[in-house]
């Protein structure tokens, strides 16, 4: 028996098979390093994509409560001069959506009414939503700011008179000459259709009935 196979017999390895082994081994840690990356990058994109559904559904059932509950009550100008409709809506001007809302929670039982004057912006690609701790806010009264929902492309409110027409303004722009000014500020319309573009899973429209 020669001196090699000896050392075989001995149970050592050369150095090609060390290498060999080394650079099996480095293959598969580089394979399992890859599906462990891709599978870490699937989760964290998946829990982006859950917040943002989240986001969504929280945004929806906001703006449903407000809609749905939507009271005919409206409220003193700010300015203390003249009165604002219990609902005020124009594609043009911000806020794009101001109403009186019914139904405010009050855990904690303080010293004030069930109704609340609410607001919608968009601004910048998010939805803002702003609501008063007064019914009948001043000037000197600021509202309280809440972002519903980032990273949309547009959003979009219409309204279901009782003509049963779709129309962006809100009251109607005339005022028939059998309705009071008092009736005019307490219309309210059949349904609210609310519109969010977005860019994760494009245009979303949800319509919602307001309550008699």
């Amino acid at each position: 028996m020669t001196s090699r196979a000896k050392r075989r017999a001995g149970g050592g390895f050369t150095l090609i098979e060390l290498l060999v082994a080394i650079f099996i081994a480095a293959i598969m840690f580089a394979i399992g390093y890859g599906v462990i990356t891709q599978a870490l990058r699937a989760r964290g994109a998946i829990r982006n994509d859950q917040r943002q559904l989240l986001a969504l559904q929280t945004a929806l059932r906001i703006m449903e409560q407000d809609f749905v509950q939507l009271a005919p009550r409206p409220i003193r100008s700010p300015n203390g001069q003249g009165w604002q409709p219990a609902l005020m809506a124009s594609p043009t001007t911000e806020p794009m959506v101001m109403l009186t809302r019914d139904g405010w929670s009050n855990p904690l039982g303080l010293q004030r009414p069930e109704l609340e004057r609410v607001a919608y912006l968009y601004r910048h690609g998010t939805l803002i939503r702003e609501h008063w701790n007064v019914l009948d806010p001043t000037l000197d009264d600021h509202p309280v700011k809440r972002n519903l929902l980032k990273h949309l492309r547009g959003v979009q409110l219409r309204y279901l008179n009782l003509e049963r027409q779709w129309v962006s303004q809100w009251p109607p722009p005339a005022v028939g000459a059998e309705a009071s000014l008092d009736t005019y500020y307490r219309m309210r319309p059949l349904a609210v259709e609310v519109t969010l573009r977005t860019r994760q899973w494009g245009k979303i429209v949800r319509i919602f009935e307001v309550a008699e």
